[in-house]
């Protein structure tokens, strides 16, 4: 897993697993912490999450929340926006420009 960028914007790549979730913990609350206004995480070049990683990502959501800045997930791969949609998450983290229309049920 590698994280890049600044206090506006982070690049997140590779497995944010169990094994990286520590790290980028500390990355992204020191981000959250460090600035104002949205924080985007490009997701673009992430290749998996699993239930630690997508609880690491709402951690900083909700840190994000405290210090009044809103997390935004940008390009997130498909089977990760299903993910989303399967644990409901869709409805609470904020991802730019929405999902893909067949990954979202119709009520």
């Amino acid at each position: 897993m590698h994280i890049r960028g600044d206090h506006a914007e982070l690049v997140v790549g590779g497995r944010l697993d169990v094994r990286s979730a520590a790290d980028a913990r500390t990355v992204l609350h020191s981000a959250v912490d460090g600035g104002d206004g949205d924080l985007v995480l490009d997701l673009t070049a992430l290749d998996s999450w699993d239930a630690t990683g997508l609880g690491v990502i709402m951690g900083a959501h909700r840190r994000a929340g405290r210090c009044g800045r809103r997390l935004v997930l940008r390009g997130v791969p498909p089977q990760m926006q299903r993910l989303l949609v399967a644990t409901r998450l869709h409805r609470i983290l904020a991802v730019e420009g929405g999902l893909a229309a067949e990954t979202v049920p119709r009520a």
